[in-house]
């Protein structure tokens, strides 16, 4: 039986309720992005120049799929304008093991792959280390996963 003093207390915490659905269904953001910058400031075009991770700098930055992305050069932004899919990370900068596995997880900007022209981020060099001896089955898992993950 309800009485008044539950009836209230029930409308009291509806509000919050409310307020807070939306945070817990929220679906993860397309591109990983720590404090905003996507793959934690490096230029990402670096890695196709055989250079590895390179600091990006503010000078040289750019808004692309909710993310900052930042790079070491005017050369290097202008190339990423030109053809970003060409030079972002696949899976939103998510590690690629994980979405293979059906999650997400953030990355390392050290434990990096370029495997058929494209760039691969992992969460550390020990889960690269699981991802490069199946590397093909496992981007293939991870295609079918993705985008579909960002919605779990």
């Amino acid at each position: 039986m309800l009485t008044r003093r539950s009836l209230l207390a029930l409308a009291a915490l509806t509000p919050v309720g409310a307020l807070m659905a939306p945070s817990v269904m929220a679906a993860t953001p397309e591109t990983f992005a720590d404090d905003g910058l996507a793959i934690r400031g490096i230029d990402p075009v670096a890695y196709f120049a055989g250079n590895g991770p390179v600091a990006g700098s503010p000078d040289h930055q750019l808004m692309w799929k909710g993310a900052i992305w930042q790079f070491a050069s005017a050369p290097n932004m202008a190339a990423f304008e030109a053809d970003p899919t060409g030079y972002a990370p696949q899976y939103g900068g998510y590690c690629a093991y994980a979405v293979s596995r059906g999650y997400t997880a953030g990355t390392d900007p050290e434990a990096w792959t370029l495997h058929a022209g494209k760039l691969y981020l992992n969460y550390s060099i020990s889960v690269r280390a699981q991802w490069r001896p199946e590397i093909a089955e496992n981007i293939a898992l991870a295609d079918a996963n993705w985008p579909k993950v960002l919605e779990a």
